[in-house]
């Protein structure tokens, strides 16, 4: 059960959610009074009744079951079944799709970072139209959403890619067939536009907010196939000084990521910035919110400069090797790299 079911004042459960306080399970029954009270700044009455309701609630809902749900043990074999035969999603650049076993994976949260001009807003609206490229032409045929943080998603360019998209699907179709013509390409433009849902987000309320709310919209649009935040970090870098409470956000913000993606079978992308971090005796680049953050994905893509060209490499997953490759931005999106040269300086 979600806290916005509660009973209870819009402005308490904005100052729940606000805090952190997302889920019952999150209100669990070793915090005190006076603890919650000094996280939503709030009197320690009121903090005693949302308590008291939180445990009512929680009973209410464990008597209305005759036991626990607990899913039933997989065999391994079956489980590495079920990763590869995994769905991707390309990123229309082949040596980048190699390094990621075939594409962004569905069923995995994957967090790609990088300085400001690598090409990470670029990536993620290549992904919202590629995620839609039919079954027939090797692709998943599903939607996207896109949740615009920063305000950076460009509609013209989204438009760009995917008029690039519906070519380069006539080519390779017109390839594999004879007789086929570029006209009986059905999808158009104009159709991968409509099935991009964009979202707008302002502050880091109406971002936790949403995020409590894709369980239901994803339910009503069960097509989706991947979720791309651009990016999770921007508002939680402007707004907060509690850090542990941040971080307490944050990870109930990550946990809702994977269960969405292990629900509905999705892929979850997630754009971060850098900043500086203190390492052995000097300041260096690192992807944003932290070493406890960096746990919260199972995938960590760094984009990075090697002299004039894009990099992209692998810098945590529990399946993949370590890896680069490079890549280009075009006015057709992602591409192969256009040089030749290999070598990959350590990063």
């Amino acid at each position: 059960m979600e806290v916005w079911m509660l009973p209870l004042s819009s402005s308490l459960r904005g100052k729940l959610i606000s805090a952190g306080y997302t889920s019952l399970s999150s209100i669990s029954s070793s915090l005190s009074s006076s603890d919650l009270a000094r996280d939503l700044s709030i009197t320690e009455a009121e903090a005693i009744d949302i308590l008291q309701l939180s445990a009512r609630a929680s009973g209410s809902g464990a008597s209305s079951r005759d036991h626990p749900v607990i899913n039933g043990a997989k065999n391994a074999w079956d489980i590495l079944s079920e990763e590869e035969s995994l769905a991707r999603i390309t990123t229309s650049c082949s040596d980048l799709d190699n390094i990621l076993g075939g594409g962004i994976s569905c069923r995995e949260v994957t967090e790609i970072g990088g300085v400001p001009g690598m090409g990470k807003t670029q990536l993620g609206i290549q992904l919202s139209v590629n995620v839609q490229i039919p079954g027939e032409v090797g692709g998943l045929g599903g939607k996207a959403i896109y949740i615009d943080t920063e305000g950076s998603f460009m509609v013209e360019r989204a438009l760009q890619i995917a008029e690039a998209c519906v070519e380069d699907m006539a080519e390779y179709t017109g390839y594999m067939h004879k007789h086929f013509h570029a006209s009986q390409v059905q999808m158009q433009p104009k159709d991968i536009l409509e099935n991009i849902f964009y979202f707008r987000v302002c502050s880091y309320t109406e971002q936790i907010a949403l995020v409590n709310h894709l369980e239901k919209f994803i339910s009503e649009n069960k097509d989706v196939k991947v979720v791309i935040v651009d990016s999770i970090t921007f508002h939680f870098r402007q707004d907060f000084e509690d850090l542990v409470q941040r971080t307490r956000v944050l990870s109930e913000m990550a946990l809702k990521f994977m269960k969405l993606a292990k629900t509905f079978s999705l892929a979850v992308v997630l754009l971060n910035q850098v900043t500086t971090k203190y390492t052995e005796g000097s300041f260096q680049l690192a992807l944003a919110l932290g070493d406890s953050w960096s746990h919260s994905c199972t995938n960590r893509v760094i984009l990075y400069w090697n002299g004039e060209e894009r990099y992209a490499y692998i810098d945590k997953s529990p399946s993949l090797p370590s890896a680069s490759a490079p890549f280009s931005v075009t006015g057709r999106g992602i591409r192969n790299s256009s040089s030749n040269s290999k070598r990959v300086k350590m990063m």
